[in-house]
């Protein structure tokens, strides 16, 4: 058997860690290791036109699977370009093992063609971040990598210049069995203690979900019910928690609806349930305030804790749930209830009049209409901006479906590149990416990997002819929108002549057999919706704390409008309280 050199070994260890393809754009200092890929069936490399978009296809494809991805750049450029798409991926703790390629080793810090120093600038955007400087530090070190990508969960990276991947490795190298997976973790018994006693005290408990309650959404509510807690989320918790779900009060934050605000501002213990929601400003100062994460730097970082506690959601509310007293009132909870439903009640009816015939398109009955027409378990990809706006109120989720987005790191650009990485996972699978004509036109050539490759990915584009977001902050803030308009082409004209299905829809008329039709199709496709620029209305008035950003005020009418199906859910919730 011939011997390896240090990028086929790199390779294999890759394989034997479960990475399935790796994302990027081939050149110079790395085509050792793409090579090797070539040569290895168990492996395959996946030909992107920007290393951004690497990162964020090798991002999704770990929050699909909870595996390890990867991607690659080559030296300089092509590495440096990797850097939004890690940050992304680092921020949603998706397990990415990105491969810097390096200039030659006898070249570095002497100003050489392309020169970057890759272990100076990935080192925010990582938990392991290191050098291959010699053979001998095969396998030790992509094992390290590897183990701190999955067991942290989020980036390791990688560098490695080209003379070094083509040397052997090293004879006799120790390669140990590899962590693959995370373990769950449970809190001690004196938290678990104290945190019995404070709600066995609290009158008024209202629990704030986001992402680390995926897993747990039936723990949740069998505590839900033992306690008579209306139930909050984040938009990254939404997927997760609001499906099946009777004491749903809605989401808070920017995006925020429903009565959520409300339930975790007038409760008296708040308990916030694998989240590291951001914007402090929505979370009360008065309450007491539990946190239970898996991850102990989130703790306290965001509000000022009675207790913190350390551990999975799932395995929390294992151990708490049976210690607990039953509650048996239920007023608190019937009252959030009952204004979450008012409210949507409120705000539904003026998105909803002549929407049919509204031209330019309302985005609202776009994105309703694609909640309607989307397989039970679709995967969207959503770009940031207004698209968030519309997957936040009108997505419905089920407990199949899943909604990923840049919704911690706010990058434009993500829902493309993130829906190829999510189709590579399953092609039979449909993948949907809502995207902006912002973030679309900004990583459009990679439109053609979807040609190139025939991935079946349908981009249902909002297209709006302007940074619809930026342009409503500056409006919000009390400035003149400027640099926010887009000239746009026909979009779904460059589908077509690109190779994929493109069609047009300027007419509301037009929009459901258009989608069909896509959806319908084999390959990928593109529909391009013209939708209307004003499609939120700007608040009578503008006050002082909608000026500083948007805060409670400024988010609550401004973003008020528009809920799709959630209101029939609030409805249907309503039925469990008591009638006087």
């Amino acid at each position: 058997m011939a011997k390896q050199n240090v990028s086929e070994q790199f390779v294999d260890i890759l394989a034997r860690a479960g990475v399935k393809r790796v994302y990027g754009v081939v050149g110079d200092s790395l085509n050792p290791v793409v090579d090797a890929i070539r040569r290895n069936s168990a492996i395959e490399w996946i030909q992107v036109r920007h290393e951004e978009t690497a990162a964020f296809a090798a991002g999704a494809e770990a929050q699909i699977t909870g595996s390890l991805a990867s991607c690659a750049g080559s030296c300089g450029p092509g590495n440096l370009h990797l850097i939004n798409g890690l940050y992304d991926a680092h921020r949603s703790m998706a397990p990415v093992l990105a491969l810097a390629s390096h200039i030659p080793s006898s070249e570095i810090g002497l100003g050489y063609f392309q020169e970057t120093h890759p272990e100076l600038l990935f080192q925010e955007c990582s938990h392991y971040n290191e050098m291959i400087s010699n053979p001998q530090q095969m396998p030790r070190l992509l094992q390290t990598a590897i183990q701190h990508a999955i067991g942290r969960g989020g980036v390791s990276v990688v560098s490695m210049p080209g003379d070094i991947a083509s040397q052997p490795a090293p004879e006799k190298s120790v390669e140990h069995a590899l962590v693959t997976s995370r373990p769950t973790v449970r809190p001690g018994d004196e938290e678990i203690e104290k945190l019995c006693r404070m709600v066995d005290e609290a009158k008024r408990v209202t629990l704030f979900c986001g992402s680390g309650t995926a897993g747990a959404h039936a723990e949740v509510m069998e505590f839900a019910e033992r306690v008579k807690a209306p139930v909050g989320h984040a938009l990254r918790g939404k997927e997760w928690i609001q499906y099946d779900n009777p004491y749903d009060v809605g989401m808070s934050g920017l995006l925020g609806y429903g009565a959520a605000y409300e339930a975790t501002n007038e409760c008296d213990l708040l308990i916030l349930l694998g989240t590291d929601f951001p914007y402090n400003a929505f979370l009360p100062s008065d309450v007491k305030i539990v946190q239970v994460d898996v991850r102990p730097e989130h703790l306290g970082r965001r509000s000022k804790l009675d207790l913190a506690v350390w551990g999975d959601v799932r395995e929390t509310l294992r151990c708490l749930t049976p210690r607990v007293r039953t509650k048996t009132d239920r007023k608190f909870l019937d009252r959030m209830l009952k204004k979450h439903a008012d409210a949507l009640e409120g705000v539904v009816k003026a998105y909803t009049r002549k929407v049919e015939k509204h031209i330019p398109i309302h985005p609202e009955y776009v994105a309703s209409v694609l909640d309607d027409l989307a397989d039970d378990d679709a995967v969207f990809t959503v770009d940031t901006g207004m698209c968030n706006v519309w997957a936040a109120r009108y997505l419905s989720p089920n407990g199949k479906r899943r909604v990923i987005g840049s919704f911690s790191h706010g990058s434009m650009a993500n829902a493309l590149p993130q829906a190829i990485g999510a189709q590579f996972v399953d092609r039979n699978r449909q993948v949907v990416s809502m995207s902006g004509d912002g973030g679309f036109t900004m990583l459009m050539g990679d439109f053609l990997t979807l040609v190139q490759y025939n991935l079946p990915v349908k981009v249902v584009l909002f297209n709006n002819s302007s940074l619809g977001m930026v342009e409503l902050e500056m409006l919000v803030a009390g400035l003149p929108s400027f640099g926010t308009t887009n000239k746009n082409p026909d979009f779904a004209a460059i589908a077509r002549a690109a190779g994929a299905y493109g069609v047009r829809v300027e007419k509301p008329k037009q929009l459901e057999s258009a989608l069909k039709d896509a959806f319908k199709h084999k390959g990928p496709a593109l529909v391009d919706v013209v939708t209307d620029p004003n499609a939120l209305s700007i608040p009578p008035k503008i006050s002082a704390e909608m000026v500083t950003g948007f805060a409670l005020s400024a988010s609550k009418i401004v973003l008020d409008g528009g809920v799709g199906r959630m209101v029939q859910m609030a409805r249907s919730n309503l039925r469990n309280v008591p009638r006087p």
